[in-house]
């Protein structure tokens, strides 16, 4: 009984020294204050984020001057109501909040801030933030050019030529982008320099079978915003550092992390890293033949990494735009299960709950 008393002492005192005061927690013990700003929070903060994604939104689909103003009015509201809330939040002790849940809410807010920094390294922190967005979503690069014949498209008959859509860019009608060439030896993009990430370099990458191109518009764009975001994101990292070190983090990736509410997140990765990589090891070198059969060893080595830019996204996140290269058994039809699953009543509020399941959530 000794020492189930003793750990438990030693446990409660880690609770609320090493994990509260070390988060600098306030001196407010009034739990009913503290639920009440927590409800306050939840209102306001929602609209708060309705307000600035919607604000966005509409920049980075629409650069204007008009809507980087909005957008930057509507940031600059948010980073005071960041600010105040973590004020308020960080007055209370979270200690004293007898539900779990209201509690967890409350640390969330005072841990997930970067609100920690003085005003002014809190301004240029956000404005950073503003900055890097929008150099990435302004960012435009010149066409590939000439572009030279390949012989895994087919050349066009005489009578059946393209038409041209108001951006001057060659399109079929029920034709991928790109899966095709004009009836002549080198065909030539308009001359003009103003292609952005979405839509024209996410379609290229998506759609072009054609190497040199998608080397080009993959590293052009690079090109564009790397110099740029470079030292911007090398400071923002310094003042996410400083801001997680403020609230008793060790820095700004141990604070994300922390999000996951898991103290064994690092291992759950690895476990999850390792029952997966056996598939991902025979996906990966499967894809990678069938690249190398299509664009050759000079382009794709037979033992190497495959190259980002023939995965038919930025990222190489998602590799479904390339099914066309890799689909296993590509003169099998397509397996449809919309007949059985009406038959079984889904519904898409079903389907979603199912869906759930697997990931060890309630449906």
């Amino acid at each position: 009984m000794a020492v189930k008393k003793g750990a438990f002492i030693l446990f409660a005192f880690y609770t609320r020294f090493a994990c509260c005061d070390y988060y600098r927690m306030g001196t407010n013990t009034n739990a009913a204050e503290a639920m009440q700003f927590l409800r306050e929070y939840d209102r306001e903060a929602s609209g708060m984020c309705y307000r600035v994604t919607i604000s966005q939104w509409k920049f980075v689909t629409n650069i204007t001057d008009y809507n980087r103003r909005k957008m930057l009015e509507e940031l600059g509201i948010s980073s005071k109501f960041e600010r105040l809330s973590w004020r308020k939040a960080a007055a209370y002790d979270a200690t004293r909040v007898s539900d779990a849940h209201s509690r967890r809410q409350l640390m969330k807010i005072i841990q997930s801030s970067r609100a920690a920094l003085p005003d002014e390294q809190f301004s240029e922190l956000q404005n950073l933030v503003t900055e890097m967005k929008e150099i990435y979503n302004s960012a435009k690069i010149c066409p590939f050019g000439e572009k030279p014949y390949d012989p895994h498209i087919p050349r066009l008959p005489p009578n059946d030529q393209p038409e041209i859509t108001l951006n001057q860019h060659y399109h079929l009608k029920n034709q991928p982008f790109q899966h095709y060439q004009l009836n002549q030896e080198v065909t030539e993009y308009p001359s003009y320099c103003d292609m952005q990430l979405d839509p024209e370099i996410s379609r290229i990458l998506a759609h072009s079978r054609i190497e040199s191109e998608l080397l080009y518009v993959w590293k052009s764009f690079r090109d564009q915003t790397g110099p740029k975001l470079k030292n911007r994101f090398m400071r923002y990292v310094q003042l996410a550092n400083q801001a997680a070190v403020s609230t008793g983090y060790k820095d700004a990736g141990d604070q994300m992390r922390n999000a996951y509410d898991d103290t064994s997140f690092r291992e759950s990765v690895e476990e999850i890293y390792n029952q997966v990589s056996p598939l991902y090891k025979q996906l990966f070198t499967y894809v990678r033949r069938k690249l190398v059969q299509r664009y050759g060893e000079n382009s794709v080595r037979s033992d190497g990494p495959i190259p980002a830019h023939l995965l038919g996204n930025m990222w190489a996140q998602n590799w479904k735009s390339i099914m066309d290269l890799v689909m296993p058994f590509p003169q099998a039809p397509n397996i449809d299960v919309t007949a059985e699953m009406l038959r079984q009543g889904f519904t898409p509020l079903r389907q979603d709950s199912v869906s759930l399941l697997p990931c060890g959530l309630n449906a």
